[in-house]
């Protein structure tokens, strides 16, 4: 039963792998630009300053992919202490869990007699997926997913890092740094975007603060490279 429910990921395993993507793809465009700023503010060389956003793009990427495996490989470690333990609860205290299972749905408004017997039912089915669910809203066997969110965050840092990085190569001249901070404008809004869209916040809040944080990004680290 447990493989069966892994073939099908869970909303909240959906939205953690989406959410990983959306913050590496905004972390790569912010670390980036910000290299390639404070670099180009302290020479005019146009290879070192591609090197010092390549090699921060690629930084930034690794850094961004092994901190997710660590966060959720924390989080499922976690969630199987849990499992763990609610297991051995079942086998040492039966009456207390259904007590709790009770009592849950009591809250909700069902007679305890009600009550008693859906609890009955439940923990003679399934007793650990009941009790995981009623005490903690966690569906047994859908763990968080560690290499999902790695991978989603490495993939998503490497491509919003290369918006600006691309920019800076492919466009010389004066009009350079102007296409850079297009471009990180362009990538920090579609990053907003995507954020607000799958939390179901405000979109145009989302969007209106990325490109200022972005702005505020460039401005800072140009600074830094000019007073260096």
């Amino acid at each position: 039963m447990e493989k069966k429910n892994r073939i099908k990921m869970t909303m909240d395993e959906r939205l953690n792998t989406i959410r990983a993507g959306v913050l590496g793809a905004n972390d790569g465009v912010l670390t980036v630009v910000g290299v390639l700023f404070s670099v180009a503010a302290a020479t005019n060389n146009h290879f070192a300053i591609f090197i010092a956003g390549l090699s921060d793009l690629l930084a930034c990427a690794l850094s961004m992919a092994s901190g997710e495996y660590a966060s959720v490989s924390s989080q499922t470690d976690s969630e199987k202490v849990v499992v763990a333990k609610e297991q051995q609860l079942l086998n040492d205290d039966f009456a207390g869990q259904k007590r709790i299972v009770t009592n849950f749905y009591v809250d909700r408004g069902v007679s305890q007699h009600t009550a008693e017997k859906i609890a009955d039912e439940l923990l003679t089915k399934k007793p650990l997926e009941t009790v995981l669910s009623v005490k903690y809203d966690f569906t047994l066997g859908h763990y968080m997913n560690p290499w999902s969110a790695a991978w989603s965050s490495l993939f998503s840092a490497a491509i919003g890092g290369i918006f600006p990085l691309a920019a800076l190569v492919f466009v010389t001249g004066h009009y350079q740094f102007v296409a850079t901070i297009g471009a990180t404008v362009v990538a920090v809004a579609l990053t907003g975007f995507l954020s607000a869209k799958i939390s179901n916040g405000l979109i145009k809040r989302a969007i209106i603060r990325n490109i200022i944080i972005g702005l505020v990004t460039v401005a800072i680290h140009f600074g830094i490279g000019k007073l260096f």
